[in-house]
Formats: C-alpha cells, sequence, structure tokens
C-alpha cells in the first residue's frame, strides 16, 4: 500500500469518526453554537411578538383591575378595588346574554361549515373536470377581506339594491329584510358567516383526503361496497379528528366574528346579535369604559386560551395515535 493510500485511509477514518461523534452527540460546542445560532435567530422576532402581544395583553390586565372611564382619566391607576369590574361581570345581565349569542352563533356556524365543508370537499375529491374547475371559486369567499365580504351581504339583505330581492318583487313575495328582524337577524350574521368560512374547513378535509390510504377503500369496493358505505364506515373515521382539529380552529376564530355584525346588524335589533366581543366594543368606544371592557376582554381571552390548550391536546392526541 503507497503512502498516498494510506493517507487517504486515515483521512477517511478521520472523518468518519467525527461523523460517528457528531451523531452520538459528543460534540458539545457544536451543540451549543447551534443552540446559540437558533436563539440569535429568533430573539428578533421574540422580541416583536413580546412588543406587540405581551406588553399590550399585561397593560390590558393592570387596566382590568381599575376603574378607568374616558371622561375620568385619573382614575387609570386607582387600584383602590381592584376587583369592582370582575363583580360587575358577575351580574351584567346584557354581558350574560352576548355570551349566549356567542354561544349560538359559534356553534351553530361551525356545525354547518364543517358539515359544508365535507360536503364541498368529498364532491371535489372525486376530481372530475366540472369539479377540477370549480375548485378555486370555493375558495373566494375566505380570501376576501372580511369587511368585503361584509358589505357584499350588506347589499344582498338590503331590499332597495338586492337582486334577491328584486326578484322576490317580480314572484310577487313580500318579504322582510332579516337584519332589521329581530327573529331573523342572528340566521343572517350565520348565513353570511358560514359562506364566508366553509372553505377553511373544506381545505383541511381535502388535504386529509389526499393522505388517505386507499388500500381500505380498495378493498371495499371488491367487496360490493356502495359509495354511501365507504364514506360512512370508512371515510368519516378516518377524517374524526381532522373534523375535529378544523372544529375546535373554527371555534376559537368565531369568538373574533366582529365586520359582520358591524356592518349588518350594528348589535341589534336591541341586542339579539350582540356578541361578547362587540359587547366589548361597546363599552370601551360608545361608553368609554376602559377599565370594565378590559376585565371582559380578559375573561374572553381566559376562554380563547382554554380552547387553544384543547386544540393542542386534541392535536398531540391525534399525532400520538398516528404513531
Amino acid at each position: 500500500m503507497s503512502a498516498v493510500d494510506v493517507e487517504n485511509r486515515r483521512r477517511d477514518v478521520a472523518v468518519n469518526a467525527v461523523g460517528h461523534a457528531a451523531k452520538a452527540g459528543k460534540t458539545p460546542a457544536f451543540e451549543r453554537q447551534r443552540q446559540r445560532f437558533f436563539w440569535l435567530l429568533l430573539a428578533p422576532v421574540l422580541a416583536i411578538l413580546a412588543v406587540v402581544t405581551l406588553l399590550p395583553t399585561l397593560y390590558l390586565l393592570v387596566t382590568s383591575f381599575t376603574p378607568l372611564n374616558l371622561a375620568n382619566p385619573a382614575t387609570a391607576w386607582d387600584f383602590s378595588d381592584p376587583l369592582v369590574n370582575y363583580r360587575t361581570l358577575l351580574t351584567d345581565d346584557r354581558l350574560h346574554n352576548s355570551f349566549w349569542v356567542q354561544a349560538k352563533l359559534s356553534v351553530v356556524t361551525v356545525v354547518l361549515q364543517l358539515l359544508f365543508g365535507l360536503v364541498v370537499a368529498l364532491l371535489l375529491n372525486m376530481r372530475t373536470p366540472l369539479m377540477n374547475a370549480l375548485r378555486t371559486s370555493f375558495l373566494v369567499p375566505m380570501v376576501l377581506p372580511p369587511i368585503v365580504v361584509a358589505i357584499i351581504w350588506k347589499v344582498l339583505y338590503s331590499p332597495d339594491i338586492s337582486p334577491a330581492w328584486w326578484l322576490f318583487q317580480l314572484l310577487g313575495w313580500n318579504v322582510q329584510t332579516p337584519i332589521t328582524d329581530a327573529s331573523w337577524a342572528l340566521t343572517a350574521i350565520i348565513v353570511a358567516d358560514t359562506w364566508e368560512w366553509f372553505p377553511f374547513t373544506m381545505i383541511i378535509i381535502l388535504a386529509a383526503l389526499a393522505m388517505m390510504p386507499e388500500e381500505q377503500r380498495e378493498a371495499a369496493e371488491v367487496d360490493g361496497a356502495s359509495i354511501w358505505q365507504l364514506t360512512w364506515y370508512i371515510t368519516l373515521p378516518y377524517l374524526k379528528g381532522t373534523l375535529l382539529v378544523a372544529g375546535l380552529f373554527r371555534l376559537i376564530d368565531s369568538i373574533k366574528t366582529f365586520p359582520l355584525i358591524y356592518i349588518l346588524t350594528d348589535g341589534g335589533p336591541g341586542s339579539v346579535t350582540e356578541v361578547s366581543n362587540y359587547y366589548i366594543f361597546v363599552q370601551s368606544f360608545s361608553f368609554s369604559y376602559i377599565g370594565y371592557s378590559a376585565a371582559v376582554t380578559m375573561v374572553l381571552l381566559a376562554m380563547i386560551v382554554v380552547l387553544s390548550w384543547v386544540i393542542i391536546r386534541a392535536v398531540s392526541g391525534g399525532s400520538n395515535a398516528q404513531e
């Protein structure tokens, strides 16, 4: 063996030794450098998040313990009775009504969005030329700005300018606009919100269907299973975890419904469409009760945190089950 061969073999042995040492975690200096590099990259993002989220949340928490009213700014640092706002919200019937309206809106819209998203996703999954052509059109409501969606439905619900009401007049139907009818105002919001956000659940379900193994379906088809049996006994059980996660995400997001209510009903008629976040808006910007609205916001934030924890548990549980 020549000297060159010996040197090459020695170099290969050294490279392999370094590789095995790195895989075995025997280079703590390298690991420390890599962690410092990661933290260095994350530092700007964490700083921005702290400024944008943590500091306002901390200020909101502090303000919730004061009776701050913009008509009397001197109360900004009055901590003589820090729980006064939280005692007030326990007896605030209008707030309790807003939570009940929020619950009805959230539950009904989430159920409808899951239902329509599932049906449309199953149709699009057929991959026919017609379904492929319509695939992109179903995404339009979700990508529109929420304020634009609200204006679209404002036009549709306004008899003087609505094409739907012109059709009703031609048919001789005397239909009252739902956004001014206390019996139908919340239903009008539900219809608009479902139309806007069912594409979100549709996309998630379509992604799950794309990763669905075909072996079970093919075996069932060989055994003579119908399309309804395939959907009920194979597809839906496979999508159970996906539907749960999509529903929880939409449940959290439904708590933030604001533009539709602000543009369409302004919380009315009366308070039939006044959800919790709109009630907070009214207390802050109409009545200037900043301290009280901050306390209600903290309660709402706690509810969102609990729902987020449920989502994390559901996702991690689903991942562990798949493993």
